[in-house]
């Protein structure tokens, strides 16, 4: 098979510049286009935006549409939410396939998005378009295969769903009700100017911020209608953790579930030659410093059935299986390459 010419926007981020660290790794790709924003000033070799990228010979541009359009075969948007929508459509038109690792196709209904993402959608008829499909790999194969838009799913969002999934599926939810205690480095809110996230400010601390007011909630309740038909429901809190990258989301759950049966959902729903990256253990909880920088998610579990009690720990890298590693294992789907192609050094 030819090389396949793929470009990236928003390459000045860190999900961009994670984005570039896997596409120079992958067998199968050429990174033909680097852009940043459509603000910024002149081309830039990327020797000087990421000496480490050094090899790869382009130079960083403004974000040209149409450049982008003609680069590549499949292009990955990097962008600020509510960015990518003006530019998909011209995409698509062009025959291109995309990959979105922004929030603005995630949502099926668009009038949720000024309560949600705070902006109103500009392109609603491709929220329910038959080429749209939600990249969660593990539950989305086939329609990821076919697709030609790919919504990114968002790094919570996986990091719940890939946990709690299996065991609504297996019916050892109660009330479809659990609670999630998330933390994610400070990577997750991207890079840019914002006093809160100085390191003095930071250090030495954790705090909590838009508890049940997240944008990845909607996303989560949608995809577990989907996949099971049943209305969840969660309680949110996302914390900031002082550390660069990784995250873990804890969910409790009352239920008397045993160990077996809890074991029994999940080996139901991954296995290694199906699901290569995703790790179940029982009995014990992940920890975030063995997934980072890889596309694993982690999850482990302690079932305390006397005392009507689950807890199951998801631990993934947010900039990896979070968003740039899940985009690259979803381009893979896309074209039939085995999904580990890249990720696995």
């Amino acid at each position: 098979m030819s090389t396949r010419r793929v470009a990236i926007a928003g390459a000045t981020g860190y999900t961009g510049e994670e984005l570039i660290r896997l596409l120079l790794a992958h067998p199968e790709v050429q990174v033909t286009y680097l852009a940043a924003s459509a603000k910024w000033e002149r081309p830039v070799p990327v020797s000087e935006v990421y000496p480490r990228f050094a090899r790869l010979g382009l130079a960083v541009e403004a974000l040209d549409p149409s450049r982008l359009a003609a680069s590549a075969d499949l292009i990955f948007l990097a962008l600020p939410h509510g960015t990518a929508m003006s530019l998909v459509p011209d995409l698509l038109k062009a025959g291109r396939r995309v990959i979105d690792l922004s929030g603005d196709f995630r949502l099926e209904d668009a009038a949720l998005y000024p309560q949600w993402y705070t902006f109103s959608h500009a392109q609603p008829a491709l929220l329910k378009d038959p080429r749209l499909a939600y990249g969660l790999t593990e539950y989305h194969q086939d329609q990821i295969a076919k697709a030609q838009l790919v919504s990114n799913p968002g790094c919570y969002a996986t990091s719940v769903l890939l946990a709690i999934l299996p065991l609504l599926q297996a019916g050892l939810v109660p009330e479809d009700r659990f609670i999630v205690d998330a933390k994610s480095g400070l990577s997750g809110a991207g890079r840019k100017a914002d006093t809160d996230l100085l390191f003095t400010e930071m250090a030495e601390n954790l705090r909590a911020y838009r508890v049940n007011e997240h944008q990845h909630m909607p996303e989560v309740l949608q995809e577990i209608r989907r996949l099971t038909g049943r209305s969840g429901r969660m309680t949110f809190v996302p914390q900031v953790l002082p550390i660069t990258r990784g995250l873990v989301s804890t969910l409790y759950v009352r239920t008397t579930a045993t160990a077996d049966a809890v074991g029994q959902a999940y080996a139901r729903a991954y296995d290694r030659g199906r699901t290569p990256f995703v790790h179940v253990r029982a009995g014990s909880l992940p920890e975030v410093r063995p997934v980072v920088g890889t596309n694993d998610c982690a999850i482990g579990f302690v079932a305390s059935p006397a005392l009507e009690s689950l807890v199951v720990a998801s631990a993934l890298d947010n900039l990896t299986k979070g968003a740039a590693g899940q985009a690259v294992q979803n381009m893979n789907v896309m074209y039939g390459w085995p999904e580990t192609t890249g990720l696995l050094g």
